[in-house]
């Protein structure tokens, strides 16, 4: 079930889901429809989020601009004695947050559907954010995550456009959490006709983090 609020205080909906699989879900197995597919944080810079987020089997996670799921349901596999808040703002597609929940997120997974910051006032105090969305909302958005997060936790942004990287990175040193960034460019091995592979380069993403 999701829950839609377009206030300050959220419904919460625990969503079910099988156990057992490992760390690790390939991109191709979240439910992706979308009129313009690849809204997935894609598994490589997923993979650095989820180690500069620093989680214990205990923490309490939110990840802000969810879309399809692939960040929440991966931190849920960490976080197994604690829970993971998963907000999105988009409820034409909040269908594909669900399904990939109800199929990976281990029961952990609490599915919010409103806009950030205003969606996150009803939720319990993070160990650690992962801000994979936001837009113009951002720096909002930022300042909301800073004024709850428990100490030692760390947020985690991910951008497409250094700017927002740079501007980020100085929030978090004005504000005593000193920031760190790195750029993933990964590119994937393709077949050509011939057998052999060319590798298809995938958009940049700048990672940037920083703990309290």
């Amino acid at each position: 079930m999701v829950s839609t609020d377009t206030n300050a205080n959220p419904i919460l909906s625990p969503v079910a889901g099988p156990a057992g699989r490992p760390l690790g879900i390939p991109d191709d197995a979240f439910d992706q429809r979308r009129p313009v597919r690849g809204q997935i944080t894609k598994s490589e810079a997923r993979a650095v989020s989820l180690y500069a987020l620093g989680l214990r089997p205990d923490s309490i996670v939110w990840d802000i601009g969810a879309g399809t799921g692939s960040v929440a349901v991966e931190a849920a596999r960490i976080a197994y004695a604690g829970s993971v808040y998963a907000i999105d703002k988009d409820a034409d597609n909040a269908h594909l947050l669900q399904a990939n929940v109800a199929r990976f997120g281990e029961g952990r997974v609490n599915i919010i559907i409103g806009t950030a910051p205003a969606a996150l006032a009803g939720l319990p105090n993070p160990d650690a954010v992962f801000i994979g969305g936001g837009g113009s909302d951002a720096p909002a958005i930022l300042d909301a995550v800073l004024a709850r997060l428990r100490p030692p936790g760390r947020v985690v942004a991910n951008f497409a456009a250094m700017e927002r990287a740079v501007a980020t990175c100085r929030t978090l040193d004005e504000r005593g959490l000193s920031s760190q960034m790195t750029m993933v460019s990964a590119a994937r091995g393709r077949p050509l006709p011939d057998g052999a592979l060319r590798l298809a380069a995938l958009n940049p993403v700048f990672i940037v983090w920083g703990q309290r």
